[in-house]
């Protein structure tokens, strides 16, 4: 299982993302531009920019401000042109790192990152030292309360779902990223309602942290990452057990 989203959904249900309202809108309204930007304004041949607007539905960001974003993106909104940019490496316990960031200046956002990641003891590394170790996939969480598994397995694979993984809290559906809007609109259409849902860089394997002292250092990078203005996602192959990480957050 994913440590990411782990760290995502309890962070969902500790209010710790309504806090923080106009960066997450500031977030979004980067990837709405972004993707527009790459694969053009119409998301129905544009897969990331379906995802996106997805996303920004599920946290209310205003119509206006969507449409705006992929204006902007299509060249017909002007302001400060856009560069996506992936830094990779490697932070406490070893675990890896992709930081995905949208940013108007690379060299002020490599610079932060990299002194971020130092800081906590990590390195920042060359673009593929990590990547491998990572697939792109849909991500569609659910509470395992709310939900029977052998019915939500028979549902994903029905919509057209890749894979079913589970832990002791929750389940995780995977797709491929061009079906990830198709699979979760027809699973809440069959009434599961999921905790959270996204594009992810998903892990292959994970880092297993037992120890308090490195999973609060991970967790503290991955924070202040996530929390910097030119980073959009952060995702890591840590995997951290559910009564540490819910003590630690």
């Amino acid at each position: 299982m994913s440590g990411h989203s782990k760290w995502s959904t309890i962070k969902r249900k500790k209010g710790a993302l309504d806090a923080k309202r106009g960066k997450v809108f500031g977030k979004l309204t980067k990837e709405l531009t972004v993707a527009a930007r790459i694969g053009g304004g119409d998301p129905s041949g544009n897969p990331r920019l379906r995802a996106a607007i997805a996303a920004a539905k599920a946290e209310n960001l205003p119509k206006d401000n969507m449409m705006k974003a992929i204006r902007k993106g299509t060249g017909e909104g002007g302001g400060a042109a856009l560069e996506e940019l992936i830094l990779e490496g490697y932070g406490p316990a070893g675990v890896a790192l992709m930081v995905e960031s949208l940013t108007d200046n690379k060299n002020r956002t490599v610079s932060d990152v990299r002194h971020l990641i130092t800081k906590y003891g990590g390195n920042l590394g060359e673009p593929g030292c990590v990547a491998w170790m990572f697939d792109k996939k849909g991500v569609i969480v659910f509470d395992r309360e709310s939900v029977k598994e052998d019915e939500l397995l028979e549902a994903a694979l029905e919509c057209g779902a890749e894979d079913l993984q589970s832990d002791e809290t929750q389940f995780e559906v995977l797709t491929d990223p061009v079906s990830f809007v198709e699979v979760k609109e027809a699973l809440e259409a069959r009434g599961f309602q999921p905790a959270l849902a996204e594009l992810q860089l998903h892990p292959k394997t994970t880092v297993r942290i037992d120890e308090e002292k490195p999973a609060q250092q991970v967790l503290k990078l991955v924070e202040l990452l996530e929390d910097h203005d030119d980073v959009n996602n952060v995702f890591a192959n840590f995997d951290i057990p559910d009564n540490l990480l819910e003590a630690l957050m």
